[in-house]
C-alpha cells in the first residue's frame, strides 16, 4: 500500500511545515509527527495483502542546499543522510521481516533523488536489502538523468514502475530549474503517455531483462491532457509495450550439440 505523503511527512525540514500542513494531523510537531508518520506506513497491511511493494517518498532535510552555494561545510550532507536512514532503519527492518521491501520513489524535494544519493542510502543503512526503487523515469529525464543506464545500474533494487511521460524542451528563457513557472510553461513537463520523450520500449525491454516481475501502473500528470483522454490513451499504451520474455533462443533449431573435442575440431585445434 503506497505511503508516498507520510513518508514525506516522517522526514522534513523545518522550512517545509507549512507546505505539508495537509499530509498531517494539525498539531503534529517534532517527534509525534515523526511517530505518527512512521505508524502510518502500512507494512502491516501490504504483508497481509500478499504485496511486496510499499511505495513511499524518502523525505529529507538538505533539499533546500542541492545547489552548493554557499560552499556546503564539510560532513553537512553526510548528516543529512544519517539522520534519513536512522528514520527509516526501523521500518525498513520490519519491511524485511514481513516479507517487503520499501520502494522510494527517487523523487524531487527529497534528498534521494538519483543514483549517487540512493548510493549514500545504502551506505547510511548498511545496504539494506529492503531499501529498493519505485521506478519512475520521468523524473529522470527532467533532470536530464540517463533513465535507460540507470535501470542497468539498479535493475537488481527496482520493485516498483511508475509509467510516467515527460518532455524537457530548454529554451533560452527556462531550463532545468523552471524559473518558477506553472507546469505548462516549464522546460520541464510531465506528459501523457506516448506524448513526452521517454523511450517506453528500451525501458520495458531493459526491466525484462532485469527480471522485474512487478506491476506497471500508469500515473497520470499532464499539464495539457485531460485525465480522462490520458486513462483512456495510457491502459492500451501500457498493455502494447508488455514484453512476454523468451524462454528461448531463436537459432535453438540450428542446435548441434557437442563436447570438448568436438569443439577442438571446430577450432582446428585437433
Amino acid at each position: 500500500m503506497a505511503a508516498y505523503l507520510v513518508g514525506q511527512v516522517l522526514a522534513i525540514h523545518p522550512a517545509y511545515e507549512a507546505g505539508f500542513a495537509g499530509f498531517r494531523p494539525s498539531g503534529l510537531r517534532g517527534t509525534a509527527r515523526t511517530e505518527w508518520a512512521a505508524s502510518e506506513v502500512r507494512i502491516e497491511a501490504s504483508a497481509n495483502l500478499g504485496l511486496r511493494n510499499v511505495p513511499v517518498l524518502p523525505g529529507g532535510f538538505a533539499w533546500h542546499l542541492i545547489y552548493p552555494w554557499p560552499q556546503r561545510p564539510p560532513g553537512l550532507i553526510d548528516e543529512a543522510f544519517k539522520e534519513l536512514a536512522r528514520r527509516w532503519r526501523p521500518l525498513l527492518d520490519y519491511a524485511r521481516d514481513r516479507g517487503c521491501v520499501l520502494g522510494f520513489e527517487l523523487h524531487p524535494g527529497s534528498d534521494v533523488h538519483d543514483g549517487a544519493t540512493f548510493e549514500m542510502f545504502l551506505d547510511h543503512t548498511d545496504d539494506h536489502p529492503a531499501a529498493c526503487i519505485n521506478y519512475d523515469p520521468s523524473h529522470f529525464l527532467l533532470q536530464q538523468l540517463d533513465y535507460c543506464a540507470f535501470i542497468e545500474l539498479y535493475g537488481e533494487r527496482i520493485s516498483g514502475f511508475h509509467v510516467k511521460d515527460a518532455e524537457f524542451r530548454p529554451s533560452g528563457r527556462v531550463g532545468v530549474y523552471g524559473g518558477y513557472q506553472p507546469w505548462n510553461k516549464r522546460a520541464g513537463r510531465v506528459r501523457s503517455l506516448g506524448d513526452g520523450q521517454v523511450d517506453f520500449k528500451r525501458i520495458f525491454t531493459l526491466l525484462t531483462e532485469a527480471r522485474f516481475d512487478g506491476w506497471a501502473v500508469l500515473e497520470w500528470e499532464c499539464c495539457v491532457k485531460s485525465p480522462e483522454q490520458g486513462a483512456r490513451e495510457g491502459a492500451p499504451f501500457i498493455r502494447q509495450h508488455l514484453i512476454e520474455s523468451t524462454t528461448v533462443a531463436f537459432d535453438d533449431f540450428a542446435k548441434s550439440g557437442g563436447d570438448a573435442e568436438a569443439n577442438r575440431v571446430m577450432l582446428g585445434l585437433a
